[in-house]
């Protein structure tokens, strides 16, 4: 069976999807430079998302969606456990955003392309002046009422075990006093680890837990690691 799944996803996956990637990175792109970079850099990727899942016969499954409100502009946290983490969300989150990614997946043929003008946040660490206007960018995202979705622990795990978080998300929400709101991705891992190439048919949950909001004096930094890092773990 595993022999007829390749031989599918060789000759009739890939080019569907290859075919897919260049007509909605076209249309994000087109759609950005008219000036409806809002609506063109989320909606056309939701349905790239889902064809990423349907096509590989991946289930995703949602709980918890009635935490969020599609009006309000949180800082949501995920845990990292694969590429199919990114379809996850993007399909099935059910709320705009834009990323914060590595500066790397800009390089990507056709995505890169219209990461850019869809307005992601590039994330690059080469040097303390590069950090500050990353961090800059992603400050008037959130100045204009955008949400934002960040994988704090910078990579995916090799393990299937949560790696270490990192701060700058968090630094982003304690300034701008916004909730954040803590996602597990649970099952990713089995479907496309990061030392595969090709994913395997699997079941997907996404959880989206209730949103950690500031109290009268804003958040605190170490708690605010802390809480949503449980959060997730939670769900796993």
């Amino acid at each position: 069976m595993l022999f007829i799944y390749r031989v599918y996803q060789i000759l009739v996956m890939c080019p569907l999807l290859i075919v897919a990637t260049v007509i909605t990175a076209v249309i994000t792109v087109t759609g950005s430079a008219l000036g409806f970079g809002r609506w063109w850099g989320y909606y056309p990727e939701i349905l790239w998302s889902r064809l990423f899942c349907w096509l590989a016969f991946v289930r995703v499954t949602v709980s918890g969606r009635e935490n969020i409100d599609p009006n309000v502009s949180y800082v949501f946290v995920a845990n990292h456990q694969g590429a199919y983490d990114i379809f996850t969300i993007y399909g099935y989150l059910g709320h705009n955003f834009r990323w914060m990614m590595k500066q790397s997946l800009r390089k990507i043929p056709f995505v890169g392309w219209a990461c850019h003008w869809a307005r992601q946040i590039f994330v690059d660490n080469s040097s303390p002046s590069a950090t500050r206007k990353t961090m800059e960018r992603a400050e008037k995202l959130l100045r204009g009422g955008m949400s934002l979705v960040v994988f704090p622990e910078g990579a995916r795990t090799w393990t299937g075990e949560m790696r270490p978080f990192k701060r700058g998300a968090y630094r982003l929400a304690v300034e701008f006093n916004l909730p954040v709101v803590p996602l597990t991705i649970d099952g990713a891992f089995k479907v496309l680890p990061r030392f595969k190439k090709f994913p395997v048919p699997g079941h997907i949950h996404l959880t989206i837990h209730k949103p950690i909001f500031p109290s009268t004096d804003g958040h605190d930094l170490g708690q605010l690691m802390e809480e949503s890092r449980a959060a997730i773990s939670s769900a796993l």
